[in-house]
């Protein structure tokens, strides 16, 4: 199974699909400190290439069955602007352009959650119809899927001359009841009990405990204030107790390993894990469409398979 990853970044989706048995061949970004981080991480090979430039032939050499991706989504911020040059103008729309002209057997296209009202994203799934993809769209919470942190996320699995909605209730039944905390997935790794996550404005808390999820990991972190007030919602109210999380912690939080290597200056690092696909979240994926993909979707979807608790079980 020959995986190329579009928007790469420094790699989360690409490791979560790695884990689950996939074989990515090639990746692409058009970030250089991004993609010196992933070639440092992995043994094939990333490039720095600016995606908007290139038509879908540019990639054929790859011979990918599967194409995965997260364009960014600056390109739909503004929702509702339904302006077809817009959208079509859109680093989504090239993704759909560029899977619509290799026609891999599969994509998964990963993004924020507010994508489902936007017109780039409506233009891009009219676009894999009209080239025969039956599409799963799901919305997640990564914190039902092992990683230690509140963050939805949209993905739309693609398959070519497949069904709508194929592996949809195998995404969404396999999920944890319950949100995976900090000191679930790390125990005391962190050396303290809590920490504080600069909030987009004053309304919002912005002391944590680990005993729950962390909340979305932006791509900016900030000391603490000197003119914070706490709020009602924190989880303590003694500064002596609260620290800001370091880069390397929070990327922990988006479930990087341990032994995966950093490096850069700070702004463009907090940026990276940021923007990243949870590792874990996309792990969580990935073993679901692997099973569906290796058994075949016939007898996938007969009863005599069926998958609970991330383990496919024969019936």
């Amino acid at each position: 199974m020959n995986v190329l990853d579009l928007f790469c970044g420094c790699g989360g989706l690409s490791l979560g699909f790695q884990n689950a048995g996939f074989n990515i061949v090639a990746a692409y970004d058009n970030w250089d400190n991004a993609i010196d981080i992933y070639n440092t991480n992995f043994t094939h090979k990333a490039i720095t290439l600016d995606l908007s430039d290139k038509q879908y032939d540019f990639f054929s050499k790859h011979k990918a069955d599967l194409i995965i991706g997260g364009p960014p989504c600056q390109d739909f911020s503004a929702a509702g602007k339904r302006i077809e040059t817009i959208a079509r103008a859109s680093l989504t729309f090239k993704f759909a352009e560029i899977v619509c002209g290799l026609k891999p057997k599969w994509f998964v296209m990963e993004n924020v959650e507010r994508i489902v009202s936007s017109f780039a994203l409506e233009q891009a799934v009219n676009l894999f119809r009209n080239n025969n993809y039956g599409l799963t769209q799901v919305v997640i919470d990564a914190s039902r899927c092992g990683v230690p942190q509140k963050r939805k996320r949209f993905f739309l699995f693609g398959e070519l001359f497949g069904n709508d909605d194929f592996i949809k209730d195998d995404i969404i039944n396999n999920l944890s009841d319950c949100s995976t905390t900090i000191r679930d997935y790390m125990g005391d790794e962190l050396d303290t009990e809590y920490f504080y996550r600069h909030p987009r404005s004053y309304a919002r808390r912005g002391i944590f405990s680990i005993d729950e999820p962390s909340p979305t990991i932006r791509g900016v972190n900030r000391p603490i204030p000197k003119t914070y007030n706490f709020h009602k919602g924190d989880a303590i109210k003694d500064f002596n107790l609260v620290r800001p999380l370091t880069t390397n912690e929070r990327a922990r939080i988006q479930t990087f390993p341990k032994d995966f290597i950093l490096f850069g200056n700070k702004t463009d690092l907090e940026q990276m894990i940021g923007n990243a696909v949870p590792v874990k979240m996309a792990e969580y994926v990935a073993n679901i469409l692997y099973k569906y993909i290796m058994i075949g979707r016939e007898q996938y979807n007969s009863n005599y398979y069926q998958l609970r608790n991330g383990q496919l079980k024969l019936y």
